[in-house]
């Protein structure tokens, strides 16, 4: 009936990343079992992106490149750098096109979002890819905790917030400091912020400008082996290290709760207590259901999700669950515009039948402005619909689908491509223009750019 077939249609772009030519008309008799189906906790980094270098290789490299006299030297890890992040995000892309299992790829896009790295630090670009491989995709069913603890000490991201260089005013490091520079502060409060903000309780999670400094000393020494401790005999690597130098003594007090010293083992001891706050249910819940209901998220879908997740213990195959049990997620067949990037992902996922060539996914999204970890902020891309379709914005969009559309296999049908892609929620309109066009490419542009094929 056509109820099951948007619900068909729905489980094909709501949860997975557009409908694959090898779906065809039948998209399965139970939506939401196909989704269950791929919430697996223990998870494997894909085949495909399993033998890019680790984020320990190429910031040892990039710290490598920058104390390297020699300009040709230099100039020849740089390019090498840039090919292997091109490449991870090519095959990043071809992954999300092919997969058998798009709701986990979703996922990850989610929470790669959720916990923005990006190249506009340009100098740890070339490792951003290689954080989501490392720290995200392992955990998108597990526990809340272990991806924010995997997120938090992440050199990349330590690196991006600024901490791996941020020094405990009275630190063995900081006192030295103090003397030479005669600066009345060496701590960074960055990262700190940015857990509190956007990482766990959100910007009304009731924390303040005291909280944020008292978490940004517990943190103080977080950093990785590209920053020297002063040794001459310290070795160069791109790991998480503790640098006990760096880290402000004695005890902290955040939110109203005491850590007493502990080094290491005191941020970890927040995160645990930020995790399962219920704050962070509340603010990790909203962005949920505005991920896969609506812009604007009912109260009540809310309330359900942050219930799941503090019951749990933030489990988030549990959550992922019943976000699929939601109601208010299938009462609307196309309540969400697709970001650029899950638009050129649809796009090949529904015309697609070979490998992509180097550029094929690059190129739009540059074009776009919406290429793979460049988010212009530490907020990450935007998840609401002004900020996709703006008329500048989907202008360009229906140029390069256009232009997409006049490069498709003559065996390409207009009518059978409606069907399988739009054809349960496509309108009369729609329809019409698609059956007028003046010829096949016109008529496969109109399908793409279609109000119902920009949503999902």
């Amino acid at each position: 009936n056509a109820d099951l077939l948007q619900k068909r249609l729905g489980r094909l772009n709501r949860f997975g990343l557009g409908t694959s030519f090898r779906d065809g008309k039948d998209a399965g008799t139970d939506p939401r079992g196909w989704v269950k189906a791929q919430i697996r906790q223990a998870r494997r980094v894909p085949a495909r992106l399993s033998g890019f270098r680790t984020s320990d290789d190429l910031i040892t490299d990039i710290y490598i490149a920058g104390l390297e006299r020699d300009s040709r030297a230099k100039r020849e890890i740089v390019q090498k750098l840039r090919k292997e992040f091109d490449a991870e995000i090519d095959a990043r892309g071809q992954e999300m096109i092919s997969t058998h299992t798009p709701f986990a790829e979703r996922m990850v896009m989610f929470w790669s979002n959720h916990f923005t790295v990006s190249t506009a630090n340009h100098k740890i670009a070339p490792a951003v890819a290689s954080f989501e491989r490392e720290a995200i995709r392992p955990h998108i069913f597990g526990r809340f905790v272990d991806m924010l603890k995997a997120a938090t000490r992440h050199p990349v991201m330590l690196e991006y917030l600024d901490n791996h260089v941020s020094v405990g005013l009275n630190s063995a490091a900081g006192q030295r400091r103090v003397a030479r520079n005669g600066v009345e502060t060496t701590l960074n409060e960055n990262h700190a912020r940015e857990l509190l903000e956007l990482h766990t309780l959100g910007v009304n999670g009731g924390y303040d400008q005291t909280d944020i400094v008292e978490l940004a000393k517990a943190l103080s020494g977080w950093s990785h082996g590209g920053i020297a401790k002063g040794n001459d005999a310290d070795t160069i690597h791109g790991r998480f290290d503790f640098k006990d130098i760096f880290h402000e003594p004695g005890p902290k007090t955040v939110l109203g709760k005491t850590y007493r010293e502990n080094g290491e083992a005191e941020g970890l001891a927040i995160l645990e207590d930020l995790a399962a706050s219920p704050s962070t249910a509340r603010f990790l819940a909203t962005k949920l259901v505005r991920h896969f209901v609506a812009d604007h998220p009912p109260r009540n879908a809310v309330d359900q999700i942050a219930a799941v997740y503090m019951k749990t213990g933030g489990d988030l195959a549990e959550v992922s669950k019943a976000l699929v049990d939601l109601e208010a997620v299938w009462a609307e067949p196309q309540p969400k515009v697709k970001s650029h990037y899950e638009l050129v992902l649809a796009v090949h996922r529904a015309s697609s039948e070979r490998e992509l060539a180097s550029g094929d996914l690059l190129a739009p999204l540059e074009a776009l402005g919406h290429v793979p970890f460049s988010a212009p902020s530490p907020a990450g891309w935007a998840d609401t619909a002004s900020a996709w379709i703006a008329p500048e914005a989907l202008m360009r969009r229906v140029e390069w689908l256009r232009s997409f559309s006049s490069a498709m296999p003559s065996m390409r049908f207009p009518g059978k491509f409606l069907d399988d892609t739009i054809g349960p929620i496509a309108s009369d309109e729609t329809r019409n223009w698609v059956s007028r066009a003046p010829s096949q490419d016109v008529a496969l542009a109109a399908i793409l750019a279609s109000p119902e094929f920009q949503r999902r």
